[in-house]
């Protein structure tokens, strides 16, 4: 027994306890390991130098990016660089056919020139408190799971309320460690920011569907905006008077470029992980999740390209679109294939093994831990039933067609029609009325009723008749095309002009035929949440008490907490890799790739003539390698995920020198077991964005903000 016992600890330590590259830190709690291992992989930064509230540091040029992405100061003048695609749905709204800015490229020459956002903002993090005893102060070993999530939920909101804020101030209150911790966070949330510059699309996008997720890559995939105060430095909304940020960090670029085991360390965002998910999870992703996230994708994306290509106005107005729908796309194809091929449901078993001999050894475990892994057992099974229909609401039902989607914000403002408040009603009409502006400008309504009609068919056709909608169940059984077309036909949905007419004299949407559909897939997808509520409640609390047990048994282990969207810092190594037999891959790629992978015409691989010129003359100036060779892209050991997007590779001294943007194809399993061998992060070169601000776009008044460091 004890002989067993030591192997499964000992498989356990192998896969939960962090390798050298593997976690996702919290930047402000870096232990003596984690300090260790950054010192001997190359870094000289000391913790303070990286994140303190005390002092200037890295982590005051890092920002939360909109709702999803990482962004970084790198001037003196609130310089903000990101991703080509985190900043791609500004772009496309100031492009028309006529300044077509995401085929051309935009750049600003001067601060008059940037382009406002008025829904965009960065957030800065200010503060961070451990509120754990806060929050679970009422919370009782015997309590109802239910009352329990329901008391937790009490203090945080009650939390949120209680220090003092600025009104541009933002307050988080976070779970770590599966509910076991809870850490509030404070941001200054900055809402004038300005578009200064991107590249053209044969760079920005350059490989678009065919090449995402995949390595080697030959994409310049970033974006620069300015972040903006008032005249006191503070945060505010967009005015002519504002002026640039005067940030307390920003970071210098470098121009000595990588080399095969430098050190690498990325702070960012990253949205969401799942490394403790038990093998039954895994299950589900590869038998029901993964494969009906592909399939509902893949009809609507089919439309999408369709249209696309037939016109360029549809393109300008659904790139930012279409690029959203196949991101995740993709995603699902590689995680289902990844997460069978590196065998990671057998791997979460042999820990689950490993976990319940532990706890079979004391009675007190037993006590506490005994019921966990049955639990699992049984929830999956019921939550397995529904998971298939859950999708396919979301995916082809309320999230599937553009005007079904948009109608959904209608839903308070028709209960105040009905109770006839008109003060209310008028209140909320302002901000719908701007809102249907900005959705009728990017709005196309032959791809929007072709892709309605292909997904709600593949609705009927997939999912049993009892979880199905009643309006779907009716008019599936007769015929789907002529109920959409009458439908999107009477719609005010589907037409500006009907629209307009409505806001004059707004009226009861009970019976606007988009409206009702959006009503009758939320009233259905709320029954299958119904029927699985408890089965998650219950997955809930076994997370926690997983979570609890792994690290009881393992004190000594160095544990991270699941990113959550909450500033985190890896650190890793440049390397190549070896995926398969016979197969290696260097760890970087030169612009010569890019023209051995050019077609031109094709809107994933056409490249713009200037790049051609410049690599045709080798003009590279100070931005190639000893070689000559103007470097693209390279890749990493860095443990991310999304919400890292734009996220700066930094090196030992504190120097950006690429731009994470992507992960690798072998580790599309990675969100829920890190693939030590195969790993890594993908990240654009910072000598390629110099080169393309300074040779391509000529935007010298850019280049002289910059700290240029060459050693």
């Amino acid at each position: 027994m004890i002989k067993k016992l030591s192997l499964f600890v000992a498989i356990f330590f192998l896969l939960f306890n962090a390798k050298a590259d593997e976690g996702m830190w919290l930047p402000y709690l870096l232990n003596r390991q984690n300090v260790e291992s950054m010192e001997a992989l190359g870094c000289k930064l000391t913790p303070e130098e990286i994140f303190s509230f005390n002092k200037s540091s890295i982590k005051d040029a890092i920002v939360q990016f909109g709702r999803g992405c990482t962004g970084e100061i790198i001037s003196a003048e609130g310089l903000l660089l990101t991703n080509h695609h985190c900043g791609l749905s500004q772009v496309q709204s100031h492009a028309t056919p006529e300044k077509d800015y995401l085929t051309d490229g935009f750049w600003a020459y001067s601060k008059a020139e940037e382009l406002p956002n008025p829904d965009l903002t960065v957030s800065f993090l200010i503060a961070v408190q451990d509120v754990t005893d806060i929050i679970l102060k009422n919370v009782k070993d015997n309590m109802i799971l239910k009352n329990r999530e329901e008391t937790i939920q009490k203090a945080i909101e009650s939390l949120k309320k209680s220090p003092p804020k600025e009104s541009y101030q933002r307050i988080d209150i976070v779970p770590f460690y599966h509910g076991n911790q809870y850490i509030m966070f404070t941001y200054d949330v900055y809402s004038d920011v300005r578009l200064v510059g991107c590249p053209p699309w044969g760079i920005g996008k350059y490989g678009a569907d065919t090449d995402n997720w995949t390595w080697p890559r030959h994409k310049g995939d970033f974006c620069l905006f300015r972040v903006y105060t008032d005249v006191n430095g503070k945060p505010a909304a967009y005015s002519k008077n504002n002026i640039p940020l005067k940030p307390k960090h920003f970071l210098p670029i470098s121009l000595k470029g990588v080399k095969e085991g430098d050190f690498a360390m990325i702070l960012g965002y990253p949205g969401s992980t799942d490394r403790y998910m038990p093998s039954q999870g895994v299950e589900m992703i590869i038998n029901e999740t993964g494969p009906a996230i592909v399939k509902c994708r893949s009809e609507k994306l089919a439309v999408y390209r369709k249209h696309m290509d037939a016109d360029p106005a549809v393109f300008i107005k659904y790139a930012s679109k279409q690029a959203s729908v196949s991101n995740y796309w993709k995603y699902y194809i590689g995680q289902v294939k990844q997460l069978q091929r590196n065998k990671v449901t057998e791997k979460k078993q042999e820990v689950e093994k490993g976990f319940t001999n532990w706890v079979n050894t004391d009675p007190a475990r037993k006590n506490k831990y005994g019921n966990v892994l049955s639990e699992y057992e049984s929830q999956y099974k019921q939550l397995r039933k529904y998971e298939k229909a859950m999708v396919y609401h979301r995916e082809a039902g309320y999230r599937g067609s553009e005007a079904v989607a948009f109608s959904a914000q209608f839903l308070v403002i028709n209960n105040f029609i009905l109770s006839k408040k008109e003060e209310e009603i008028q209140s909320r009409l302002t901000g719908l009325s701007t809102a249907a502006e900005k959705y009728f400008k990017d709005y196309d309504y032959e791809l929007d009723r072709e892709a309605t009609i292909a997904l709600l068919k593949l609705f009927y056709q997939d999912i049993q008749p009892d979880m199905l909608p009643p309006i779907l169940k009716k008019e599936g059984a007769k015929d789907i095309q002529k109920y959409v077309n009458l439908t999107f036909s009477k719609s005010i949905f589907t037409s500006q002009e009907r629209f307009q007419k409505w806001a004059q004299k707004p009226y009861d949407l009970s019976k606007d035929p988009v409206f009702a559909l959006m009503r009758d897939f939320y009233i259905s997808y709320y029954d299958l949440q119904n029927a699985v509520a408890d089965a998650q409640l219950r997955i809930r609390e076994a997370d926690r008490l997983l979570m609890a047990g792994l690290m009881e048994m393992q004190p000594d282990a160095n544990f991270y907490p699941d990113a959550n969207f909450t500033m985190r810092l890896t650190y890793g190594s440049i390397e190549s890799y070896s995926p398969s037999d016979a197969v290696h891959y260097d760890f970087q790629t030169d612009l010569g790739g890019v023209m051995e992978k050019e077609i031109p015409g094709n809107w994933e691989f056409d490249v713009p003539a200037d790049l051609k010129k410049i690599y045709e003359q080798k003009e590279y100036g100070r931005y190639a390698n000893e070689d000559n060779r103007l470097i693209v892209n390279f890749i990493s050991t860095n443990d991310i995920t999304g919400g890292n997007s734009g996220s700066p590779v930094i090196d030992g001294e504190g120097n950006l020198i690429g731009l994470a943007f992507d992960g690798n194809w072998e580790a599309m399993s990675g969100d829920i077991s890190f693939e030590q061998e195969v790993q890594r992060t993908i990240s654009m070169d910072a000598r390629y964005l110099l080169l393309v601000i300074d040779k391509m776009a000529n935007a010298q008044n850019i280049m002289r903000e910059l700290k240029i460091v060459t050693e």
